[in-house]
């Protein structure tokens, strides 16, 4: 299989609404599943999936609930509503154990779902994530509160957010094409209620990480502007996850777009581990 190959979207029916997913089958080991961030879409992977893929992966990108090709409207977007999908997902796809990667919102979710079922995760990586985040203080907490307000009545402040602050070095050649895709999405008739579930959602949930047993792997973009100290961060969840932590320099809060090529020289060897 090469790098090149692009599956096709498929479908999971799930109570509430339908799932968007991809899978590219083949692939040797631990199947890897690829969760992006909140208010993104499976694209988010489209620059390290194929690096994954070319090394001889198996890889399923999913669509979060609310967004990309999934349905838009559901009764709950946080981090355990969509560890059930996952689940769900594995059982569809009749995958016994796979490795997890959550990046930014969905870090919690693959914490929330190697400690709720074991036996199915292989594995999980951790693509800087909120997870064992510094609590905030009263002046972060009204900085959060403002700007998931903004997210929610101004589209416009996701891509100011994503081409001042996510990217603060290298950017990927379609870039702006992207960005502008995300704010559209966000335009779309109903999506408020989506990004408001996500807004409201807890990203960064305390005690998850006491239940997780498998092997765990942080990575940490160097200049993560999501976080005061990216490192902190990453040595809280490397302790509390007994992982291993690899910083990526110059990346920021997404480095499988940024930095692809980094991050799959992180994960590679992580995964080749578990097979």
């Amino acid at each position: 299989m090469t790098g090149t190959f692009t599956p096709s979207t498929q479908y999971l029916d799930r109570p509430g609404g339908r799932l968007a997913f991809d899978d590219t089958v083949q692939g040797g080991g631990a199947p890897v599943v690829l969760l992006p961030g909140m208010l993104d879409s499976r694209a988010a992977y489209r620059h390290l999936r194929p690096l994954l893929v070319a090394a001889g992966r198996r890889v399923i990108t999913l669509d979060l609930r609310g967004f990309g090709e999934s349905s838009i409207a559901w009764d709950d977007y946080s981090p355990a509503a969509i560890a059930t999908d996952v689940l769900a997902l594995l059982d569809h796809l009749g995958i016994d154990r796979a490795a997890l990667v959550g990046n930014s919102y969905t870090g919690a979710t693959v914490v929330k779902v190697a400690g709720d079922a074991p036996g199915r995760v292989a594995g999980i990586v951790l693509l800087d994530a909120f997870v064992e985040n510094v609590p905030p203080n009263a002046l972060n907490r009204a900085m959060f509160a403002v700007m998931g307000a903004l997210l929610v009545h101004s589209p416009a402040f996701w891509g100011l957010y994503h081409r001042r602050m996510a990217y603060p070095g290298a950017k990927p050649a379609d870039f702006d094409a992207y960005v502008d895709g995300l704010v559209a999405a966000m335009r779309t008739p109903g999506r408020k209620q989506a990004t408001r579930g996500y807004v409201r959602g807890d990203s960064a949930p305390t005690g998850w990480t006491a239940a997780v047993t498998c092997p765990a792997l942080v990575v940490m973009g160097g200049k993560d502007p999501d976080f005061s100290d990216p490192e902190l961060v990453a040595d809280r969840q490397a302790a509390a996850l007994k992982a291993r932590k690899v910083m990526i320099e110059g990346a920021g809060h997404y480095p499988m777009a940024d930095r692809p090529q980094a991050t799959a020289d992180a994960l590679l060897p992580f995964l080749a581990e578990l097979s």
